[in-house]
C-alpha cells in the first residue's frame, strides 16, 4: 500500500510539473524559490536563492508574472522592486513571525528618541517597516551595509541575533530591536554539543540568526548562500548544519558525496513549508493570491531596498 501511494504521488507530481510548465509559458511567468522551501518547490524553480539573490532576480526579470515561493515579506519586496509585474504567492498564510515582531509605531518612537540615527532593517520585515527605513540588508550583505554607513547611531531591526553578530563583526554600536527568528533561535548550545559528540569529524556551519552563544561555536558562520558555497568548496566531507532544513536540497545537490546532519530536528520553518506544488500550480491557474503594496508605502520602501542593492 505504501509503495502504491508513493507511485500515485510521483504520478501526481509529474502531472503537476507538466501543467506548471504550460502555465509558465501562457503567463510569461518566472518561479522564484527560497532555499527553505520544500524540495518539490525547489525542483521546479527557475531560480533558487536566499532573500538577497531573489530580490535581485525580481528586480531584473523580464517576466510579466513573478511567483514567489517564500513568505509574504519576500513577495512584497519583489512587488516593490518590480511594481509593473504581477507578483503571486502560492499561500498567503506564509507569514514571518520575526517580521511581525516589529511595528511602525514602535519604530517611529525609537526614531524619535534617536533623531540622528540611521535605520537599517533586515529584509525579513514588512513593507511598512521598510518604508520607515534608510537602508535594508540581508544576512548575506548585512556587514557590508553597516560598514557603508557614516553614522554614529544605527537603529537595527528586527533580528537581535543577527544584529549582535553584525555589531561584533563591524565594531559599530547598534540600537538593537528585540526580535528573532523562531526557527533559528530554537537551536541551543546543548543541541550542538550533542551533535558534535555524535559526529566528531564534522564541521559546524551556522546562520547568524541563531543565538550568539551558538554562533560562537561555528567553524563557519554565514548566510544561507554562504553556507551552501562554503560546504560545496570545502574539502571537509561531513557537516553539522545550523540553519533551516530546506537548505539540505541545495547542499545535497551540490555535494552528493558529502554528509549533512542538521543540528536539530526542529530547524523547520512551518511558514516556509505551507507552500507546495499543488498550490503553486493553482496560483498560476487562478492568478491568486496577488501581492499588493500601497503605492505610497512602496515608493518609500523601494528607496531602502535600492540602496541595499547598490552596496558592493
Amino acid at each position: 500500500m505504501e509503495a502504491l501511494a508513493l507511485e500515485r504521488k510521483q504520478e501526481q507530481n509529474r502531472e503537476l510539473r507538466e501543467r506548471l510548465e504550460q502555465l509558465k509559458k501562457e503567463r510569461n511567468a518566472i518561479i522564484l524559490a527560497h532555499y527553505y522551501q520544500r524540495d518539490e518547490i525547489q525542483e521546479v524553480a527557475d531560480f533558487r536563492g536566499d532573500s538577497f539573490l531573489l530580490a535581485q532576480k525580481a528586480a531584473a526579470t523580464d517576466a510579466e508574472v513573478i511567483v514567489f515561493c517564500g513568505v509574504h515579506f519576500m513577495g512584497e519586496s519583489a512587488k516593490i522592486l518590480a511594481p509593473d509585474k504581477t507578483v503571486l504567492i502560492p499561500d498567503e498564510r506564509a507569514g514571518c513571525p520575526m517580521a511581525d515582531m516589529v511595528n511602525v509605531d514602535g519604530l517611529r518612537k525609537l526614531k524619535a528618541k534617536h533623531p540622528n540615527a540611521k535605520v537599517v532593517t533586515y529584509i525579513n520585515s514588512s513593507a511598512e517597516i521598510k518604508a520607515e527605513t534608510d537602508i535594508c540588508c540581508t544576512s548575506a550583505n548585512a556587514v557590508r551595509v553597516i560598514e557603508s554607513l557614516d553614522a554614529e547611531e544605527i537603529i537595527w531591526v528586527p533580528d537581535k541575533n543577527l544584529g549582535h553578530y553584525v555589531q561584533e563583526k563591524t565594531g559599530k554600536k547598534l540600537i538593537i530591536w528585540e526580535g528573532y527568528c523562531n526557527t533559528h533561535d530554537m537551536l541551543t548550545v546543548k543541541d550542538v554539543v550533542e551533535m558534535k559528540a555524535k559526529y566528531p569529524n564534522a564541521e559546524f556551519v551556522v546562520h547568524p540568526e541563531c543565538r550568539p552563544e551558538v554562533v560562537a561555536m561555528g567553524d563557519f558562520v554565514g548566510s544561507t548562500t554562504a553556507i551552501i558555497d562554503y560546504c560545496k568548496k570545502s574539502d571537509v566531507q561531513e557537516f553539522i548544519v545550523g540553519t533551516e532544513d530546506g537548505t539540505g536540497y541545495q547542499l545535497r545537490k551540490d555535494s552528493p558525496d558529502k554528509h549533512f546532519h542538521f543540528a536539530s530536528k526542529f530547524l523547520v520553518c512551518p511558514n516556509m513549508k505551507v507552500n507546495n506544488l499543488k498550490k503553486l500550480v493553482k496560483c498560476l491557474e487562478t492568478m491568486k493570491p496577488q501581492i499588493y503594496v500601497p503605492p505610497a508605502v512602496a515608493d518609500k520602501a523601494r528607496n531602502s531596498l535600492e540602496r541595499m542593492l547598490q552596496v558592493r
